[in-house]
């Protein structure tokens, strides 16, 4: 848990200094630099921001760096520094670190904002890294697999896009790197399988809390972005003109995806309501298949929103208890870090019934929470969940506690 975080030079936030607690709430005017706290503490751990990937554009103006620190409750420090040449320096416990996966693995952090709020209608990239950030805390084995395949991705298709055409010596390569390809692919496919299966009774009970009425309609399916009974190198190597002509590489791991179906009966509910259907048509009706399609197609937004919160809501308690698990079989193992969970100005996106079962649920866990709101009409509901919760105002980048 983050006990002191230190800003410099981060948008409009040039010297920040503050004390944090288990649930804070950041409460400022739009402009004032609140989602800029949350965009820092989620460089810190992510190594980007959720707002732009190019450092120059959160650098705050003639600054040459930004830099975000932060010291935990167990006394070890994060820094990260990022330059407006994108060159970084990352360090934990004073030490220099040299991967960003260091840094990720000590403060796992969950955003949820207006932002993700789009994300059944996006591409795969945003629902695929949802399921990798369970991954990623929960297989050790993971992440190490995963930047190889993408190491080997990358000069795949920088040969691909090279040439139409390849020499014996290209297509000897090419092979080489499909092979090492399949290989790693095989690994991550299986710990992403593991994981949604564990995952998905996490998610039916979030449906279950803020769906009620279309937790029977709601499922989840994992796509491994390619045929996994057949070895990926053997399917790269089938596609290979294609993927010439095209110039990339159109299917494995990189072209994983998550749906979430809405189920709909082809029976009585889709009869005319002035329609008699005897028994015997029940029967036959009964029989025939349920209808699947995108559940994006079928809900109103304000659904759409509360489904995306029950998907990201649903991550929490499955990582925290496999932190029990783990703890469990491994008597000489530290135990894994605390989630921070970043609300960015849920007021604006949910319903009071939403936020009431997010932060109840919230409360309920072992995890920070750092939350933003253009005013303090949710303070009275945090002040009842949340022992001596802390609040601070923000005001054009300046950002001070009121007791």
């Amino acid at each position: 848990m983050i006990e002191r975080l230190q800003i410099s030079n981060l948008r409009n936030l040039t010297q920040v200094n503050l004390q944090s607690t288990v649930c804070n709430v950041v409460i400022g005017a739009n402009g004032s630099g609140k989602t800029s706290l949350l965009e820092a503490i989620f460089l810190l751990s992510r190594g980007k921001s959720f707002r732009h990937h190019q450092p120059k554009r959160y650098i705050q103006h003639h600054q040459n760096h930004a830099t975000v620190y932060a010291k935990l409750n167990d006394d070890r420090t994060l820094a990260i520094q990022k330059q407006a040449d994108a060159t970084t320096i990352l360090r934990l416990n004073q030490a220099t670190v040299y991967n960003q996966s260091i840094l990720t693995e000590q403060l796992p952090t969950l955003l949820i904002d207006p932002s993700t709020m789009d994300m059944l209608e996006q591409g795969s990239a945003s629902r695929r890294q949802l399921l990798d950030w369970l991954v990623f805390h929960m297989k050790q084995g993971f992440h190490p697999q995963w930047v190889a395949y993408q190491r080997l991705l990358k000069q795949r298709n920088s040969l691909l896009k090279k040439t139409r055409q390849l020499t014996q010596v290209q297509l000897a390569e090419l092979k080489s790197w499909d092979k090492g390809l399949s290989n790693h692919a095989a690994l991550i496919h299986h710990y992403r399988e593991q994981v949604f299966t564990e995952w998905q009774p996490y998610f039916a009970k979030s449906v279950l809390q803020l769906l009620p009425s279309y937790a029977e309609q709601l499922s989840l399916s994992y796509n491994a972005g390619y045929d996994t009974n057949v070895a990926l190198d053997v399917q790269l190597n089938e596609r290979l003109e294609q993927d010439l002509q095209l110039g990339y590489t159109r299917i494995g791991n990189h072209r994983a995806d998550i749906h979430v179906h809405w189920r709909s009966d082809n029976t009585i509910d889709n009869q005319p309501t002035n329609k008699k259907v005897s028994s015997s048509d029940h029967e036959t009706l009964s029989k025939l298949p349920a209808l699947k399609e995108q559940a994006a197609n079928v809900l109103s937004r304000g659904e759409k929103k509360l489904l995306i919160t029950a998907l990201r809501l649903s991550q929490l308690p499955l990582l925290l208890n496999d932190n029990k698990d783990s703890a469990s079989f491994d008597n000489n193992s530290t135990s894994r870090a605390t989630p921070v969970v970043l609300l960015d100005d849920i007021t604006a996106e949910l319903d009071d019934r939403a936020i009431g079962i997010l932060l109840s649920t919230l409360a309920q866990l072992p995890c920070q929470v750092f939350m933003t709101s253009l005013t303090d009409d949710i303070v009275h509901l945090v002040n009842e969940l949340w022992s001596k919760p802390r609040l601070f105002h923000v005001k054009q980048g300046q950002i001070w506690s009121v007791d």
